[in-house]
């Protein structure tokens, strides 16, 4: 059986090799699917023959490494080719037919699947790599440092007046939000901005749907012809905006609510069936690509300041909810929920969930609801300054049905 699997991990990823290479003549190639599958049983053997010592193996691995050096010197010297792929995958199969042989089987095979499609997408990561801008990088890498080395470090507990500032939770809720972001820029880049209006709003809301609102509120001021299609995909914006706030709750509260969870999910399925009302007959004949700005004018990847910035507006939007709802109660929090929407809805989503009223409590979901309302207040009005009334006047429509579908679900089940 270890023997077995050692010879199957071989032939996996010669398999592969041997497809890359099928063009080249017999003999011509250093490795092929022979030479894999044996590289692969040679570990296998050697691991069974040692036992506890790893001698064997280690004899076994300086050889097939010194058989590939003297290679590549004749590879490099004819091909032109400075690639060590194929070497490497040699000396990744002779360590996993030593791992089979260990009695790791199943995962010897998973391992060598997992080199194989490595090793065949090739063409697709670079691609890949080759669309990828230096801002991307910069904050995929800022965003690891985020998660995986400043995230551990801080405490998970309460500091300051009503130990209303959770550094873990805060942090946490900073990197939710600039993973959804970056993920937003991602799709985005990915798709392009040949796929229409409604495109762009749904990933532009992905990643902000202020953003977008804006974007597509210029789009519709240089063609007016377009302003119906850009007034659905400011609405469909939106919806994203209610299914990313349902995704916050969800994740940051303790014990989430399922009722909230749902509001919130109607809210988007609301606002996406109104986008699809307002959404023209023939819009096809309208494709973003004419004039419309590029995604990375939608959507930018965050930075590590922006990041930042977020965690201090959110501090200060948890201080002063918990503030003012110890002081003045439901009215303090509403009035605070309502204002801090016109800047960041994100925030006081966070910071409602993070309070000790119940799950479930009706004073989270009115001061979720407010804070979506004053932002879509906001987006309205922009709409209505930049694209004229023609836009103003659909998004604000569509915006009011939306929250007397919130109000009516509330006052009829609470939440």
């Amino acid at each position: 059986m270890a023997l077995g699997s050692a010879l199957l991990a071989g032939l996996l990823v010669g398999v592969e090799r041997g497809w890359q290479d099928r063009d080249i003549p017999d003999g011509g190639r250093v490795a092929g699917l022979r030479t894999f599958a044996l590289i692969g049983l040679l570990g296998g053997v050697l691991g069974l023959v040692g036992g506890a010592s790893v001698l064997p193996l280690a004899v076994g691995l300086l050889a097939i490494a010194l058989f590939f050096a003297v290679s590549y010197r004749h590879v490099v010297a004819t091909a032109g080719t400075f690639s060590i792929t194929t070497a490497v995958a040699a000396l990744a199969t002779y360590a996993l037919g030593a791992l089979a042989a260990s009695g790791h089987t199943a995962l010897a095979i998973s391992a060598a699947v997992i080199v194989a499609m490595l090793l065949n997408l090739k063409p697709v990561l670079h691609r890949w790599l080759r669309a990828i801008r230096p801002a991307e990088v910069n904050a995929a890498l800022q965003l690891g440092v985020l998660s995986a080395v400043i995230l551990p470090l801080l405490p998970d507990q309460g500091f300051g007046p009503y130990d209303a500032i959770n550094p873990h939770q805060l942090w946490l809720a900073v990197i939710a939000v600039a993973a959804l972001s970056l993920a937003g820029h991602a799709a985005m880049r990915l798709r392009g901005d040949q796929q229409g209006l409604m495109w762009m709003g749904l990933l532009g809301g992905l990643a902000s749907s202020t953003a977008a609102t804006l974007a597509l509120s210029r789009l519709a001021a240089a063609a007016p012809q377009r302003s119906q299609a850009a007034s659905a995909a400011i609405v469909a914006a939106s919806g994203v905006m209610f299914l990313r706030m349902a995704a916050l709750v969800g994740l940051l509260q303790a014990t989430p609510s399922l009722r909230l969870v749902l509001l919130l999910v109607l809210l988007a399925v609301a606002a996406f069936a109104l986008a699809a009302w307002q959404w023209p007959s023939g819009s096809g004949a309208a494709p973003a690509d004419s004039g419309a700005p590029s995604p990375e004018q939608q959507a930018h990847a965050y930075d590590l300041f922006t990041a930042l910035g977020f965690g201090v507006v959110l501090g200060v939007v948890t201080l002063a909810t918990r503030a003012a709802h110890e002081g003045l109660g439901l009215a303090g929090t509403y009035a605070v929920a309502f204002v801090s929407g016109l800047a960041d809805v994100d925030a006081i989503v966070i910071a409602s969930v993070q309070m000790d009223a119940p799950p479930g409590a009706v004073m989270t979901a009115v001061a979720i609801l407010l804070a979506a309302f004053s932002s879509s207040l906001m987006k309205a009005g922009m709409c209505w300054a930049v694209a004229g009334r023609a836009v103003g006047s659909r998004v604000a429509f569509a915006y009011l049905a939306l929250f007397a579908v919130g109000a009516v679900t509330i006052a009829i089940q609470g939440v």
